[in-house]
């Protein structure tokens, strides 16, 4: 079949069937017999400061419903695909998600971002509607049974973070700088903090910024400086990241630097150094430099389609189409029924797949829609993304 020999080379590991009765929810009791063809959403933020992310997953998705569709739907049916725009807000995202289903959605990949994930959440529950967010990484995102995830959490990732530092011996103190304001940051670093602890990580200075505060770096850069950090963790966005890389330099501050999935766009920031940005390391399940054939396959398609390179959404993005394929086919979905009924095949069959795809091989969810995935980290080599490998 064509679609095995694209980029995400999805490998579906389950031999058991489940049945198909709902269990509650607020979704409608009856399908439409009429319907030939799956409708699938999107929600995330195509404009705003954050819409290099939206605009990936919008894509990443677009790329994978095109192949599913030419390569015969899933089980033989078409995808019909609508994106809305959320600019990274939640009423936004909430009004989107209304959109969505006034069109007749009757599964969304989304939201992109956490807090309007965790606000939209609430309504994909209360419709029992299955929920699979590429990039949401806030626990509440996917609190509900009916909603999964593609990416780590946000406790994950300051767990695995500390434990690479610690693991691969890069630092013994270690400053921290976050965003207070931002649910994102906040959930990384308590998490980071904790496991620093336990592994034997000083914590020499921790200090915050706010959204409202987020250009003059200089007070938390001296303060890392001052108690002899090694190493800075950033549990931050590419944006603000930019910002404290260039302000270091002019401080004369040179530590390592460690990042997490949200500095993924730093070497695409208009008028930023990449040179300031050599070394960093950050956790990511996706860099498009990989070697591999299907991450090869899959940046080559994606930039003939958009005329861009992929960053980490658009594959998780990508990924996410084909796990919503190979759930649907392991419990012979189909479009004709009810929004609740699909949801409740799909939490069954979300349990029990196993998938080989470009953020993760052998990857699998549990109850709590939380994906088990080895964790990737990428270093900044000569102006762009390198695996990392542990030692």
């Amino acid at each position: 079949m064509k679609w095995f020999r694209k980029a995400a080379s999805l490998t579906v590991v389950a031999a058991m069937g489940f049945s198909l009765a709902a269990c509650g929810g607020g979704g409608s009791s009856e399908g439409d017999p009429d319907a030939t063809t799956f409708k699938i959403g999107g929600i995330g933020p195509t404009t705003g400061d954050t819409a290099i992310y939206g605009t990936a997953v919008q894509n990443g998705i677009q790329l994978a419903v095109d192949e599913i569709n030419a390569a015969g739907g899933i089980n033989g049916y078409q995808i019909e695909y609508q994106f809305e725009d959320d600019q990274s807000d939640s009423e936004k995202s909430v009004n989107a998600y209304n959109t969505l289903k006034d069109w007749g959605m009757q599964m969304l990949v989304g939201t992109v971002t956490s807090t309007p994930c965790t606000a939209v959440v609430e309504e994909s529950h209360a419709d029992n509607m299955f929920q699979l967010t590429p990039s949401a990484t806030a626990v509440e995102s996917i609190q509900y049974d009916n909603a999964f995830r593609m990416c780590f959490s946000d406790p994950s990732q300051g767990t695995v973070s500390a434990d690479y530092i610690a693991d691969n011996g890069l630092a013994s103190k270690v400053a921290i700088i976050y965003d207070s304001s931002d649910t994102y940051s906040t959930g990384i670093y308590q998490s980071f903090a904790t496991e620093a602890e336990a592994r034997g990580i000083e914590i020499v200075a921790a200090e915050a910024f706010t959204a409202d505060s987020s250009t003059d770096f200089s007070v938390q850069i001296q303060k890392a400086k001052d108690a002899g950090a090694e190493l800075v963790f950033l549990p931050i966005y590419y944006q603000e990241a930019s910002l404290i890389l260039a302000q270091a330099e002019r401080a004369g501050f040179s530590p390592e630097w460690f990042g997490v999935d949200g500095m993924d766009g730093l070497l695409d920031v208009e008028g930023f150094d990449a040179a300031l940005a050599e070394g960093l390391m950050f956790l990511t399940p996706f860099t498009p430099d990989a070697e591999d054939e299907a991450t090869q396959t899959f940046v080559a398609d994606y930039e003939e389609a958009f005329g861009d390179t992929p960053i980490q959404f658009a594959a998780d993005a990508y990924d996410c189409m084909y796990v919503i394929k190979a759930a649907a086919e392991e419990v012979d979905l189909s479009p004709d029924m009810s929004i609740s009924d699909m949801c409740e095949a799909m939490k069954s069959a979300m349990t029990s797949i196993t998938i080989d795809g470009l953020t993760g091989k052998q990857i699998s969810w549990g109850e709590d829609g939380e994906p088990s995935k080895e964790p990737t980290v990428v270093v900044v080599e000569g102006g762009a993304y390198k695996v990392l490998q542990a030692e």
